[in-house]
Parts: structure tokens; C-alpha cells; sequence
């Protein structure tokens, strides 16, 4: 009886469920902003405009991949989006090399 009344609820709560990290760090990021560019210009010394840039890449490919997850829409295209979102952070951030980081 339960299944029948959530079935059509479940697969838009399973992926909500495979987003919800992306949305928070982009929620994070919109709320984070000057932390955020502040953070990417003292460790690459890049200047706050391409900081600024890196920022808003990372903010709307990761929003915008969970809108087009949660709405069916290029679902394909969307991961690929977010995968490489994770590539771009790992390397911004250096968490390639934070073992601990890493094994979480």
C-alpha cells in the first residue's frame, strides 16, 4: 500500500538524494561569494576577476547540473557537467593531494 502512494514520489527523491551535495556547495557558494573568491585569488594569485570567474563557473555548473538532474532534462550531459565540476575542484582546491580528504 505504501509503495503505491510513493512510487511516482520515490525517483524524484532518489535523485535529490544524488545531488544534494552539489546543491548545497553551489547554495553554499551564492551565500560564500567574496569567501569563496577570496579563498581562489590568495591561493593562485590569479586576481579577483578570474577568481571571480572560477566562482561562477563552479556555482552555475553546479546548480544548473542539479536543475537539469532534477528536471529529466540532458541528464547525460548534466553529469557529465557535475563530474567535471569535481575534476575542476580538485585541482582548484588541491585536494588531490589531501590523503584524508581523498579517503573520505
Amino acid at each position: 500500500q505504501f509503495l503505491r502512494v510513493t512510487k511516482q514520489y520515490l525517483p524524484h527523491v532518489a535523485r535529490l538524494c544524488l545531488i544534494s551535495t552539489f546543491l548545497e556547495d553551489g547554495i553554499r557558494m551564492w551565500f560564500q561569494w567574496s569567501e569563496q573568491r577570496d579563498y581562489i585569488d590568495g591561493t593562485w594569485n590569479c586576481g579577483y576577476f578570474l577568481a571571480s570567474i572560477f566562482v561562477f563557473l563552479n556555482l552555475f555548473g553546479q546548480l544548473g547540473g542539479c536543475i537539469l538532474v532534477l528536471s529529466r532534462n540532458f541528464v547525460q550531459y548534466a553529469c557529465f557537467g557535475l563530474f567535471g565540476i569535481i575534476a575542476l575542484q580538485t585541482i582548484a582546491y588541491s585536494i588531490l593531494w589531501d590523503l584524508k580528504f581523498l579517503m573520505r
